[in-house]
């Protein structure tokens, strides 16, 4: 049976202070507990008695695995490779985009995310089980998104959505390049948006109809990257 202090540390990982203090985080279910076991990440407990998941379990309804690990080593942000296809996510803020997002990257072979400081922790129980695993196979990087910006090669492609952006579906794209997602509210910072040398909109399918103000973010990249992966 699980102690009473296992289960108060457990509860602790729902908060990233909390993680941080421990060094580890949780990941529930079968599919998101095996992927990352056979990713290298260390289990500190896995957890497949119903009742004791029942107990520690952040889901309305419990799985029939949790699993406890310790969090990577942080890796700090040394080398940036021009050669890839890259999403760049500036604060964004809701788990279930944050995680949707990396599951959508996971599907279409992007194997980095770099991250402002502002943007939601991966490793947030909600994000994690929004990945369905893919959070095992896509690195995060926390940055600060503006300085990083400015060391890339002045010809380097920034591509974003935004309002006074070209027809996605008629310019040409890169098979390299950072592709920058923006704040569920307030979009890219004003900052950051300065630096987007390469603007692109999604279209609506009836400009004559009235149709929903915007596009949810972990939506817009799904379309954005199929499209960069279309070409």
């Amino acid at each position: 049976m699980i102690s009473k202090n296992k289960i108060k540390l457990i509860h602790s990982l729902e908060t990233k202070k909390g993680r941080e203090k421990a060094g580890l985080f949780v990941a529930e279910g079968p599919k998101v507990v095996n992927d990352l076991l056979y990713a290298g990440f260390t289990a500190e407990n896995i957890f497949e008695d119903i009742e004791d998941i029942k107990k520690i379990s952040f889901l309305q309804h419990p799985q029939s695995m949790l699993g406890v690990f310790k969090l990577p080593r942080n890796e700090h942000y040394t080398e940036f490779s021009i050669t890839q296809l890259v999403l760049a996510l500036d604060g964004v803020q809701d788990p279930g985009n944050l995680g949707t997002i990396i599951r959508v990257a996971d599907w279409f072979g992007i194997k980095d995310i770099f991250c402002s400081l502002d943007t939601a922790d991966c490793w947030n129980p909600k994000v994690v089980q929004a990945t369905m695993g893919s959070i095992a196979r896509v690195q995060l990087h926390y940055v600060d998104l503006n300085k990083m910006v400015e060391s890339l090669p002045a010809d380097y492609p920034i591509y974003a959505t935004l309002l006074d952006g070209e027809n996605i579906y008629k310019q040409e794209l890169s098979h390299h390049g950072m592709i920058v997602m923006g704040n569920e509210g307030k979009g890219i910072s004003p900052i950051l948006r300065t630096k987007i040398n390469r603007k692109l909109y999604i279209p609506n399918y009836s400009s004559n109809e009235d149709t929903a103000e915007s596009l949810n973010v972990a939506i817009a990249t799904s379309i954005v990257c199929a499209e960069f992966r279309r070409r």
